[in-house]
Protein backbone atom coordinates (compact mmCIF):
# COMPACT_ATOMS: atom_id res chain seq x y z
CA UNK A 1 0.00 0.00 0.00
CA UNK A 2 1.09 3.39 -0.52
CA UNK A 3 1.63 5.93 2.32
CA UNK A 4 0.68 9.63 -0.20
CA UNK A 5 -2.95 10.68 0.98
CA UNK A 6 -6.03 9.36 -1.06
CA UNK A 7 -8.10 12.48 -0.22
CA UNK A 8 -10.83 10.17 0.92
CA UNK A 9 -11.87 10.85 4.93
CA UNK A 10 -11.51 8.05 7.72
CA UNK A 11 -15.32 7.59 7.62
CA UNK A 12 -15.51 7.28 3.18
CA UNK A 13 -12.29 4.88 3.71
CA UNK A 14 -13.99 2.94 6.35
CA UNK A 15 -17.44 2.77 4.50
CA UNK A 16 -15.59 1.84 1.23
CA UNK A 17 -13.99 -1.39 3.30
CA UNK A 18 -17.34 -2.19 4.84
CA UNK A 19 -19.15 -1.92 1.47
CA UNK A 20 -16.35 -4.46 -0.07
CA UNK A 21 -16.54 -6.95 3.25
CA UNK A 22 -19.85 -6.71 2.58
CA UNK A 23 -19.80 -7.65 -1.32
CA UNK A 24 -17.17 -10.56 -0.22
CA UNK A 25 -19.20 -11.97 2.42
CA UNK A 26 -22.60 -12.18 -0.32
CA UNK A 27 -20.12 -13.71 -2.79
CA UNK A 28 -18.80 -16.68 -0.78
CA UNK A 29 -22.65 -16.95 1.02
CA UNK A 30 -23.51 -17.74 -2.87
CA UNK A 31 -20.66 -19.43 -3.50
CA UNK A 32 -21.37 -22.00 -0.38
CA UNK A 33 -24.74 -22.54 -1.63
CA UNK A 34 -24.49 -23.37 -4.87
CA UNK A 35 -21.63 -25.98 -3.92
CA UNK A 36 -23.87 -27.09 -1.36
CA UNK A 37 -26.36 -27.87 -4.03
CA UNK A 38 -23.83 -29.23 -5.63
CA UNK A 39 -23.16 -31.79 -3.41
CA UNK A 40 -26.51 -32.33 -2.57
CA UNK A 41 -27.11 -33.63 -5.92
CA UNK A 42 -24.43 -36.03 -6.08
CA UNK A 43 -25.88 -37.43 -2.54
CA UNK A 44 -29.02 -37.88 -4.83
CA UNK A 45 -27.05 -39.58 -7.12
CA UNK A 46 -25.53 -41.65 -4.27
CA UNK A 47 -28.87 -42.51 -2.69
CA UNK A 48 -29.43 -43.92 -6.27
CA UNK A 49 -27.07 -45.81 -6.60
CA UNK A 50 -27.65 -47.35 -3.43
CA UNK A 51 -31.58 -48.07 -4.10
CA UNK A 52 -30.31 -49.69 -7.42
CA UNK A 53 -28.13 -51.65 -5.73
CA UNK A 54 -30.86 -53.05 -3.97
CA UNK A 55 -33.34 -53.43 -6.46
CA UNK A 56 -30.19 -55.31 -8.56
CA UNK A 57 -29.72 -57.61 -5.29
CA UNK A 58 -33.75 -58.61 -5.63
CA UNK A 59 -34.16 -59.24 -9.13
CA UNK A 60 -30.38 -60.92 -8.92
CA UNK A 61 -31.46 -63.66 -5.90
CA UNK A 62 -35.11 -63.81 -7.35
CA UNK A 63 -34.33 -64.50 -11.44
CA UNK A 64 -30.60 -65.84 -11.61
CA UNK A 65 -30.47 -67.67 -8.28
CA UNK A 66 -32.28 -69.90 -9.22
CA UNK A 67 -31.01 -70.56 -12.81
CA UNK A 68 -27.35 -70.73 -11.41
CA UNK A 69 -28.34 -73.02 -8.99
CA UNK A 70 -29.82 -75.32 -11.16
CA UNK A 71 -26.85 -74.89 -13.58
CA UNK A 72 -24.46 -76.31 -11.50
CA UNK A 73 -26.51 -78.86 -10.31
CA UNK A 74 -26.81 -80.37 -13.49
CA UNK A 75 -22.96 -80.26 -13.73
CA UNK A 76 -22.74 -82.31 -10.83
CA UNK A 77 -22.37 -80.40 -7.54
CA UNK A 78 -24.31 -81.03 -4.49
CA UNK A 79 -27.64 -78.44 -4.95
CA UNK A 80 -27.18 -77.03 -1.29
CA UNK A 81 -23.48 -76.55 -2.53
CA UNK A 82 -24.96 -74.32 -5.99
CA UNK A 83 -27.18 -72.72 -3.68
CA UNK A 84 -24.56 -71.88 -1.52
CA UNK A 85 -21.78 -70.67 -3.96
CA UNK A 86 -24.89 -68.77 -6.02
CA UNK A 87 -25.95 -66.29 -3.11
CA UNK A 88 -22.67 -65.79 -2.09
CA UNK A 89 -21.34 -64.04 -5.00
CA UNK A 90 -24.90 -62.64 -5.41
CA UNK A 91 -23.95 -61.05 -2.29
CA UNK A 92 -20.43 -60.39 -2.72
CA UNK A 93 -22.09 -58.26 -6.16
CA UNK A 94 -24.40 -56.09 -3.99
CA UNK A 95 -21.94 -55.32 -0.98
CA UNK A 96 -19.86 -53.65 -3.51
CA UNK A 97 -22.23 -51.89 -4.63
CA UNK A 98 -23.53 -50.86 -1.33
CA UNK A 99 -20.27 -49.44 -0.45
CA UNK A 100 -20.14 -47.32 -3.21
CA UNK A 101 -22.79 -45.64 -2.74
CA UNK A 102 -21.90 -45.03 1.06
CA UNK A 103 -18.87 -43.47 0.17
CA UNK A 104 -20.20 -41.43 -2.31
CA UNK A 105 -22.33 -39.67 0.68
CA UNK A 106 -19.50 -39.24 3.38
CA UNK A 107 -19.87 -36.02 5.05
CA UNK A 108 -16.38 -34.58 4.05
CA UNK A 109 -17.56 -35.08 -0.13
CA UNK A 110 -20.42 -33.00 0.71
CA UNK A 111 -18.49 -29.80 2.91
CA UNK A 112 -18.16 -26.68 0.66
CA UNK A 113 -14.44 -27.13 0.42
CA UNK A 114 -13.72 -24.52 -2.48
CA UNK A 115 -15.72 -22.23 -0.09
CA UNK A 116 -13.65 -22.70 2.83
CA UNK A 117 -10.50 -22.15 0.81
CA UNK A 118 -11.98 -18.77 -0.38
CA UNK A 119 -13.22 -18.41 2.61
CA UNK A 120 -9.49 -18.58 4.67
CA UNK A 121 -7.72 -16.95 1.80
CA UNK A 122 -10.21 -13.64 2.11
CA UNK A 123 -9.18 -13.89 5.57
CA UNK A 124 -5.75 -13.91 5.27
CA UNK A 125 -5.64 -11.15 3.05
CA UNK A 126 -7.76 -8.88 5.40
CA UNK A 127 -5.54 -9.86 7.96
CA UNK A 128 -2.63 -8.83 5.65
CA UNK A 129 -3.77 -6.00 4.65
CA UNK A 130 -4.14 -4.43 8.03
CA UNK A 131 -0.86 -5.71 9.50
CA UNK A 132 0.81 -3.49 6.81
CA UNK A 133 -0.15 -0.62 8.33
Amino acid sequence: MSDRPTGKSAGALLSDAMANVTGLVRGEIDLARAEVSDNVSKAGAAIGLIAGAAIIALVALNVLAAALVAALAEAGLDTGWAALIVGALLGIAAYILVNKGLSDLKLSSLAPSRTLKNVQRDAAAVKGAYDDK
